[in-house]
């Protein structure tokens, strides 16, 4: 049978904002939030990502999608999308793979709507549209510069509409604009007009903050900020949970007697949190700088494995997981502190406290509502819970198909 196929061109250069595929929003590679996007929608039986970027692939593997090396020769500058998609579902074909539908994503566009998304897969496989795209409603005036006057004196003319008359804004009607989140096609018909327009062409309403497009490097500030309030609402769908200690596990205070013994103060409802998630079968690793015997002796108390006294952490953390067998992208990190910020930027879940230095808050994708020391473990295991984490252990060829 033919099947739905998700293709992302992600080529590794970029002039506005270098590098920009694999910047990251909300925690996430951009990439990445759009093969997390095309997977979340139900409605995509492969995710493609055609790429001249090794770095690019490999974080394009780590999260679920399959890889086409794409040619130096349609990578650049002005290579189209057109050439990649039909570039990917030849290389496809040679795999034995029948493409039917091709859904177009790009991971400039940091706010794919799965459900959106799959609503336009359906209209391609119903057969009410050929290609269809995302787009957003608008009653906005445009207007463009005459060409045949320059500079500061130039001449705004009207474009679609008659500026001698001005509607009220219920009795105009909508005209859409195309967000360039998405596009979905059949694969033939897309390979005969060798363009992704053509045919009965459908739009598919996104909400509003979905149309932005990434190009500039203030446009990528702007998706950050953004992306709090997005994800806010996401559960913490994961494999495995790694902490730091102390500003986690405490609220980053030592209290110190006279012969300099130190002492903290933890959370009860940690603990049983800990409890909680070790009951499901999730690996929980407590990773600190610090090398303390109260670090230990807490680590005992929760029955997890810890690993201490540790200079270089986001080496020890990426040790651990290949041992375990468990993806980068499948494990969420809860940190307080800039030496945290390898090892947020290395798992698919950067997870911050509320009180955690700025670079932290700004590196996170998920900021827990309990400060360290109160509750903040609990806070993150409530959530990865709330994922309907299994059971049962996955075998590492079950992790990432997931």
């Amino acid at each position: 049978m033919s099947e739905v196929v998700a293709i992302i061109p992600a080529r590794g250069g970029s002039k506005g904002v270098p590098r920009k595929n694999l910047r990251r929003v909300g925690g996430v590679p951009l990439v990445a939030r759009a093969i997390a996007a095309a997977r979340r929608s139900g409605a995509v039986d492969r995710v493609v990502v055609s790429t001249d970027d090794s770095e690019i692939a490999a974080v394009a593997r780590e999260w679920g999608a399959d890889v086409v090396e794409r040619p130096a020769e349609i990578a650049g500058d002005t290579a189209t999308s057109e050439s990649a998609l039909l570039h990917a579902i030849d290389e496809l074909a040679g795999r034995g793979i029948d493409v039917g539908v091709v859904a177009f994503l790009q991971a400039t566009s940091p706010f794919i709507d799965s459900s959106a998304l799959a609503e336009g897969v359906h209209a391609i496989r119903e057969g009410r549209f050929d290609s269809a795209f995302a787009a957003i409603e608008t009653y906005g005036f445009s207007w463009r510069r005459d060409a045949a006057s320059s500079g500061t004196g130039a001449r705004a003319v009207a474009v679609g509409h008659d500026a001698a008359h001005r509607p009220r804004r219920q009795d105009r009607e909508p005209h859409y604009l195309e967000t360039g989140a998405f596009y979905v096609f059949g694969a033939d018909a897309f390979r005969e007009a060798g363009h992704r327009f053509f045919g009965r062409i459908g739009i598919i309403e996104v909400p509003d903050h979905s149309a932005l497009e990434i190009d500039t490097e203030a446009e990528l500030e702007r998706a950050r900020l953004l992306a709090g309030l997005v994800d806010a609402a996401e559960t913490v769908d994961v494999d495995a949970v790694v902490t730091d200690f102390d500003g986690v596990h405490t609220d980053d205070t030592v209290y110190v007697d006279e012969d300099g013994h130190e002492f903290v103060r933890v959370s009860r409802s940690d603990g049983m949190g800990v409890a909680l998630l070790r009951a499901r079968g999730i690996p929980f690793l407590i990773l600190s700088t610090e090398k303390n015997p109260v670090v230990s002796a807490r680590a005992r108390k929760l029955r997890v494995e810890v690993l201490q006294g540790i200079d270089d952490k986001a080496t020890a953390l990426a040790a651990w997981a290949d041992a375990a067998g468990i993806p980068l992208s499948r494990i969420a990190y809860l940190g307080n502190d800039v030496n945290d910020l390898a090892c947020l930027e290395l798992v698919g879940w950067p997870i911050a406290v509320p009180d955690a230095h700025p670079l932290v808050l700004a590196a996170a994708r998920v900021v827990v509502d309990r400060p360290g020391g109160e509750g903040a473990v609990r806070a993150l295991v409530d959530r990865v819970l709330a994922a309907g984490a299994t059971q049962t252990t996955h075998t590492p060829d079950q992790r990432s198909a997931r």
